[in-house]
């Protein structure tokens, strides 16, 4: 979860009684805390701060912390440790242990499967799924992680140690640990079993001389549980044999992933990100040679990654940009043009595509399609995509950036200049703000007093001497026409990209040519992902009329989409009921012609 940056929106202190409501959760949650564990884990005079976060899946986060490092996160009303708490309390969740070169993994993203768990001589301890764990590595109990089981101990012993064991939340050197004072794990010695180990030895002597078949074996399997399973001397026949049977399946079942596992890394040696790079390569390749043509060019970036690239990726296989060496399509496309393939600009604000292509570059040439592919089927995939290509529109967020000006306003809620905000959380800051300095007018609470920073902030000169109180959406509408503008786009199967200013709105405008003809020209398509070229050869099928792509006037790199007649009808159908975009992001559509009776 926290494996990549996330956005603070907020920071607060932590008052009396929302601390005691804090100290009441958590006991709740970790019933197993002491009385006095709990007050030095939430003291009543120490700094506690709530920090609300913005994962990079767009997750609500609540992060408590103290005046060092970060103690809880919640996720949905759910409290979860982090690994600074659990290295003051280790044994605070029932423990799992790995090997340490696991721990890379876990902190890239990914979760902990049951192969990569150490079976200990003394069982695992009982969980359910759904059981809250902590992760350790082999010879330290100190945690280095904090999971959620998928599976019950029962579940994990009867899938014989295979597939996923455990959701992995937060680990050790990720974003949320770097957020803290990044102390490494302390060196926690393991717990001893030695009354395990004694009360063995005195049932071994116990049934010395009784029964032999058992006193005899030096298995210590026998002894001890394994998923609280009871052994009982009545059983222990059955039991050593199910041990044994159970080290047999076991061991054939390595043998099994050694078979496959082992043999696959024979094949291809190399790490998941440098197998993710390679994948990327062959699509892109492939896309190259049998999906674009010259005539699709520019085409935008998304829409290759999102059209073409995904389609040439091999059955049982995903392209992850995230899983790669690049963490970014824009960063894997400009190796590409270093490497003089084809070469990217920006025909628009913040928006890339793909303007040349070199067919005879001899890596393109060389690419030999991959087996279970065809060109003609290709060809056919390409054709049946221009037809029907799927489209998601972007979530756009409008957000505001904290100004100059506006500093000495959001200084106390813990945000500096160029903070990024959106309007929920200006909101949720300014009314704190009013609350915390007791600015509410107490004669009428539908008025704000204005003290001095924010007759600094929000007030004209020539309004400073006159306006004493604002009405609050006057102070919140004039806080936000203050902030500096910003929007985020998320387009789909991407990270999201922020820009200034607000989003321009895709244009639509009726012009008149030679003979008294009217054509229908469309700007800005790709600020919202879509080809000009793709949208022109679908009107001019809808329509029967003549589409083109023009240079739009004053531009150096910028397109737009020119069609003869007034084609705002269908325009709008498009855009609004097949493309599904938000009217407001549409400027242009009342200029439709009025629909009357043909005389």
């Amino acid at each position: 979860m926290f494996s990549r940056a996330f956005r603070v929106r907020s920071n607060t202190a932590i008052k009396g009684s929302d601390r005691r409501k804090l100290r009441t959760d958590v006991a709740a949650a970790f019933p197993n805390l002491s009385a006095e564990q709990l007050t030095e884990f939430i003291p009543n005079k120490e700094e506690l701060n709530v920090i609300k976060i913005h994962s990079h899946k767009g997750e609500a986060v609540t992060v408590y912390m103290n005046s060092r490092n970060p103690i809880l996160f919640e996720i949905e009303k759910a409290l979860y440790p982090t690994v600074y708490t659990l290295w003051v309390y280790p044994d605070l969740l029932p423990a799992f242990s790995t090997w340490p070169p696991v721990l890379q993994k876990l902190a890239g993203g990914a979760d902990l499967m049951l192969p990569g768990v150490v079976v200990p001589s003394s069982g695992f301890p009982q969980v359910e799924r759904g059981t809250l764990c902590a992760v350790t590595l082999l010879g330290n109990r100190a945690p280095v992680a904090v999971a959620v089981a998928t599976m019950s101990t029962g579940e994990m012993l009867a899938a014989g140690m295979k597939g996923k064991g455990f959701a992995v939340l937060h680990t050790y050197t990720d974003h949320l640990w770097e957020y803290g004072d990044k102390s490494s794990p302390p060196t926690l010695a393991p717990l001893v079993t030695d009354s395990a180990e004694k009360e063995s030895a005195e049932d071994e002597e116990e049934l010395e001389g009784k029964e032999p078949v058992i006193s005899s074996s030096t298995d210590p399997l026998q002894h001890v549980d394994v998923g609280d399973l009871s052994l009982k001397e009545r059983d222990s026949c059955a039991i050593l044999m199910g041990k044994q049977e159970l080290n047999e399946t076991r061991a054939a079942e390595t043998a099994e992933d050694a078979n496959t596992e082992v043999q696959q890394e024979a094949e291809d040696s190399r790490t998941p990100q440098e197998q993710m790079d390679a994948l990327f390569n062959q699509c892109f390749f492939h896309a190259l040679k049998c999906k674009v043509k010259k005539s699709d060019l520019p085409l935008l970036t998304s829409t290759f990654l999102r059209s073409h690239m995904f389609s040439c990726c091999p059955a049982g296989q995903q392209l992850d940009i995230k899983k790669s060496s690049y963490k970014k399509f824009s960063k894997f496309l400009q190796c590409m043009q270093h490497q003089k393939i084809l070469q990217v600009k920006e025909l628009n604000k913040g928006v890339e595509s793909i303007v040349e292509v070199d067919w005879k570059h001899p890596e393109v040439r060389a690419f030999a399609v991959p087996e279970g592919f065809s060109s003609a089927s290709a060809a056919q995939d390409s054709k049946s995509e221009d037809r029907e290509q799927v489209y998601h529109a972007p979530e756009i967020i409008p957000l505001y950036g904290v100004s100059t000006k506006m500093i000495p306003l959001f200084q106390e809620s813990g945000h500096r200049k160029g903070s990024i905000l959106s309007s929920s959380e200006v909101r949720n800051i300014i009314i704190n703000y009013v609350k915390t300095n007791e600015l509410v007018d107490e004669t009428n609470k539908n008025f704000v007093k204005v003290n001095t920073i924010l007759c600094d902030c929000l007030l004209d000169k020539s309004e400073q001497d006159e306006i004493s109180n604002l009405k609050w959406d006057d102070l919140l509408s004039r806080c936000l026409e203050r902030l500096q503008p910003l929007h985020q786009v998320t387009f789909f199967g991407q990270e999201p990209i922020v820009r200034k200013g607000n989003i321009e709105p895709i244009d639509i405008t009726i012009a008149q040519r030679s003979s008294n003809k009217k054509v229908t020209i469309i700007k800005n398509l790709e600020l919202y992902g879509l080809d000009p070229q793709c949208v022109a050869n679908i009107l001019q099928q809808k329509v029967q009329a003549s589409a083109t792509i023009t240079p739009v006037p004053g531009t150096k790199d910028r397109v737009q989409v020119q069609i003869q007649g007034n084609q705002i009808h269908h325009l709008a159908k498009m855009l609004l009921e097949e493309y599904q975009l938000p009217r407001k992001y549409i400027q242009g559509l009342e200029k439709a012609p009025k629909l009357g009776r043909k005389k």
